[in-house]
């Protein structure tokens, strides 16, 4: 049961949510065709981009990626000195993408529950972990860096 508390099993149920809305109930709303498609893919193939480039950054680092897990390196390189959390930004974009394409208008509200769930689940517990465990660096580096963009 564990794997259920993961973000992509959370980010694959917010998708669901979008594409049943969009299958099941459409209420006669969409966001306009061919420019929808191509904004849906643009914001989906740059979250799988900084979903990769995240991971990437975490693997030179060899450090974990499980969101549970406290990192045996606090890594400031790469995409995370832009952000402290491009892999839920990444996902975050790709739901965004994906309403998007399936053409689920009723289905935005899932962008901001999709974000508290997140940050509440698992971005406040990783970020308290990284302060105990690297207490100057991380306030340094959460002084520097903003926690989305």
């Amino acid at each position: 049961m564990k794997w259920l508390d993961m973000p992509p099993v959370w980010l694959l149920g917010a998708i669901l949510l979008a594409w049943a809305q969009a299958r099941f109930y459409p209420a006669g709303l969409g966001f306009g065709g061919a420019w929808a498609d191509f904004a849906g893919g643009l914001l989906v193939g740059g979250g799988l981009l900084l979903m990769l480039l995240a991971v990437a950054e975490l693997r030179r680092h060899r450090t974990t990626i499980i969101p549970h897990n406290t990192p045996s390196a606090l890594v400031q390189s790469g995409i995370y000195s832009r952000s402290r959390n491009p892999i839920y930004l990444g996902d975050l974009l790709v739901l965004a993408g994906l309403i998007l394409r399936f053409d689920a208008v009723l289905a935005l509200p899932l962008l901001p529950i999709f974000t508290w769930v997140i940050e509440r689940r698992f971005i406040l517990p990783e970020e308290d972990r990284m302060r105990r465990s690297y207490r100057t660096d991380f306030a340094r580096y959460e002084k520097k860096v903003r926690r989305w963009v």
